[in-house]
């Protein structure tokens, strides 16, 4: 009888799955194109990945092509396929700066793009091999250079919007995110695009709100965007405290029972996170980045026992600062001292997830490359020095030429 009963349950839930997928799939197929092409608006910042879904196709289609677009009607088109035999990307395999063609995926017929960059806006269409159109969007990729931090600690406020006749410029908030440490003082913040509103904008451009788009949309008339030029994303930041969950309690009392049974002085140093050990050369850069996390993660640094909080290392806040974090939630050593050795741990969406002990050596043979940014720095500087020094010598001669030729240079008696 159990084996009976095992096998009617094991028929009656694959048919049950069975169902559930065809009725996925008649829903899908039956979700009607639109007769006349029309752009979602969709807004995101640099560095950040998205996600397209074709929400829409006729049911003979099997698979999707999905075709890029700078302007609407340009002759450059770039296809974007994963047919023959391209390999699926994944997120850990981008690198920033790299094309489109290398920072996308297609899936379950949506677009996945990684690390999106500000050159990336534009229109995407969703279609066949053959050039047909189903579906499409009007992307717009907000630069992270520029962007203003709001502190509410400090009492300071967002910027007030604009207004220049029938159009207003504004900047539009997404939700707080979770407190980016727990047990002690945290921080979370909330990003904030450039949006407008406007009366002009082309019609064939769907809006969430009655004629209000991102600033970068290709809804906005050429006229209208040299006026919303200067309005840079915001980036708002505010203190918070959240306990830490009972599974961490837990584990540390783990951790004090086998710390109790170990042997006096030979009980054995173990990290509560996964730590990387990782060996830099005395004056050379440093990027590191958190496991797993996005631009859009609450991400958090800490230096052995100190809290690096964004209001002292957040990027742009201090031009001078050797140690910052950037806008993706990467953090930067300049110019490797040897009190920058110790233990860095990062925290992701309030968890301490994992650290990297830092070692500085200050001897070792180095191998100068133009491909890495501290020679590219230094021979920059270099000839930056040289014309500055050539452009002085050629000043004073120029000027001592024209004084001899019109005879007002000044005299000066011994």
């Amino acid at each position: 009888m159990s084996l009976a009963h095992t096998t009617v349950f094991l028929w009656a839930w694959g048919s049950l799955q069975a169902f559930e997928i065809v009725e996925k799939e008649n829903i899908f197929q039956k979700t009607p194109c639109p007769a006349f092409l029309m752009f979602d608006n969709a807004a995101y910042l640099a560095d950040m990945s998205f996600e397209l879904p074709c929400h829409c196709k006729p049911e003979e289609v099997l698979a999707v092509v999905w075709y890029y677009q700078k302007h609407l009607g340009s002759s450059h088109t770039k296809v974007l396929t994963d047919f023959d035999g391209r390999v699926l990307t994944e997120a850990t395999q981008v690198r920033v700066g790299s094309d489109v063609l290398a920072r996308f995926s297609i899936r379950m017929f949506s677009l996945l793009v990684f690390r999106a960059q500000p050159e990336d806006s534009g229109l995407y269409f969703c279609g066949t091999r053959k050039g047909d159109y189903f579906y499409a969007y009007d992307v717009d990729i907000q630069s992270s250079e520029g962007m203003v931090a709001t502190f509410q600690d400090k009492g300071q406020e967002p910027f007030a919007d604009e207004y220049h006749g029938s159009l207003s410029v504004f900047t539009t908030f997404w939700e707080w995110t979770p407190c980016d440490r727990c047990g002690v003082r945290g921080e979370q913040w909330r990003i904030g695009l450039c949006y407008l509103q406007s009366p002009d904008l082309s019609p064939r451009y769907h809006k969430t709100q009655p004629d209000v788009v991102s600033c970068g949309s290709r809804a906005v008339p050429r006229k209208l965007r040299t006026m919303v030029r200067d309005h840079r994303p915001e980036l708002l930041v505010r203190s918070c405290v959240v306990p830490c969950e009972k599974r961490k309690s837990i584990r540390e009392g783990v951790l004090a029972i086998f710390n109790y049974v170990s042997k006096v002085g030979s009980r054995p140093w173990l990290p509560q996170v996964p730590i990387q050990f990782y060996q830099q050369r005395l004056g050379h850069s440093l990027v590191v980045s958190c496991p797993g996390a996005r631009p859009e993660h609450a991400v958090a640094w800490d230096k052995d026992h100190q809290h690096l909080y964004r209001t002292q290392y957040l990027k742009g806040i201090n031009r001078s600062m050797r140690l910052f974090i950037d806008h993706g939630n990467q953090l930067h050593i300049r110019f490797t001292q040897l009190d920058d050795r110790g233990i860095y741990y990062c925290w992701r969406q309030g968890v301490r997830v994992a650290g990297f002990r830092l070692g500085v050596a200050s001897q070792g043979r180095y191998r100068a490359s133009f491909s890495d940014p501290e020679t590219r720095f230094a021979v920059q500087r270099t000839l930056l020095g040289y014309l500055l020094i050539t452009a002085v010598f050629v000043t004073i001669h120029l000027y001592r030429c024209c004084c001899y030729l019109c005879h007002f240079c000044p005299y000066f008696s011994p």
